[in-house]
């Protein structure tokens, strides 16, 4: 089968097109025939083999556990182990591999627990977008920021694949959303639902005097404490992901600024998948869409990565593997 991978860290250029073995799964996985996949944080951390934690995981100086990345795909189950009961052969599925990857390929295994069924209305285009970005959105707005209806929410790098979930998410709950981004993502931002637009590098939304119930921050690029002075009295903050010494200095900042100043800090530590079902529920019901950038071919990843890279893309990067699937 063809499969992009990579033999050591460095840039998109570093990523090959090849063919290798088809994988063979086990009796508790599933074998899938990828259709689409997307692009994540992780996916780039991976390849550059930053910041080392990323290195702990699959080899200290050049991968060797992961060498084909992709976690978030969708397609058609063509096997399955003998110990699964909830899928078929044919079941077109969907979700996030982060674990184990693979796909950016032709095929790949995947656990049980790391799918669901895909909605005949969806394609695999769109399905592929929502797993890692939707959870991330979902879990950072209801379950650690418990948003509120109508309240004041902003979303930091709102024009990628969380902020843009995120935004549709929000207005379930008839907040009003504000999206900081670059200027060239301002009007997709726009249709996409955002009430206010900010192009960080005209305005700095944490010194404009506005003060916001919950603030979405999907960069953690900022200090600690330029976040907080943009909060109301007793409303949070939540971080998905971003820098680590950001992070960092949050967890460490995080008793205090809730001593001093009754303001919340707190982390996204991602459960992938728990929420498919509920997001194909909204998506069934025109709650919410995925934004897709693309899709590129599977042959074009190392374009797509560094485009993802440049942090240029709007919503989700998605890959098509179906022309390439014939083996």
């Amino acid at each position: 089968m063809k499969a992009i991978v990579y033999t050591k860290y460095g840039p998109p250029d570093v990523l090959e097109l090849k063919e290798v073995d088809k994988p063979v799964p086990k009796d508790d996985e599933v074998l899938v025939e990828v259709h689409a996949v997307s692009i994540n944080d992780w996916d780039w951390g991976l390849l550059q083999g930053k910041p080392l934690i990323n290195r702990l995981q699959s080899g200290l100086l050049r991968p060797k556990r992961i060498q084909i990345l992709g976690s978030d795909i969708a397609g058609r189950i063509e096997a399955v182990g003998k110990k699964i009961k909830q899928f078929k052969r044919g079941d077109e599925v969907f979700g996030d591999l982060t674990g184990n990857w693979g796909g950016f390929a032709e095929y790949v295994c995947a656990r049980e627990k790391q799918l669901a069924l895909k909605p005949a209305g969806m394609t695999f285009v769109q399905a592929a977008a929502i797993p890692q970005a939707a959870m991330l959105a979902l879990q950072g707005l209801r379950d650690k920021g418990q948003l509120q209806p109508g309240q004041k929410l902003l979303i930091n790098g709102a024009g990628g694949g969380v902020g843009t979930f995120g935004v549709q998410i929000a207005k379930i709950y008839k907040a009003e959303v504000t999206g900081v981004d670059c200027s060239g993502k301002l009007d997709m931002m726009r249709s996409t639902g955002f009430d206010h637009v900010i192009d960080y590098i005209q305005e700095d939304f944490t010194r404009n005097g506005q003060r916001y119930d919950l603030i979405l921050d999907t960069k953690t690029n900022r200090s600690t404490f330029d976040y907080t002075r943009a909060l109301g009295r007793n409303r949070t903050y939540v971080t998905v992901g971003g820098a680590g010494p950001r992070i960092l200095q949050a967890l460490l900042l995080k008793p205090w600024i809730s001593m001093f100043s009754k303001k919340n800090i707190r982390f996204v530590l991602l459960k992938p998948n728990k929420d498919l079902d509920y997001m194909s529920e909204l998506f069934e019901a025109g709650k919410v869409k995925p934004v897709i950038d693309g899709p590129y071919k599977l042959s074009d990843v190392p374009e797509a990565m560094r485009h993802f890279g440049e942090a240029s893309h709007m919503g989700k990067v998605v890959i098509t593997v179906e022309q390439e699937s014939e083996t």
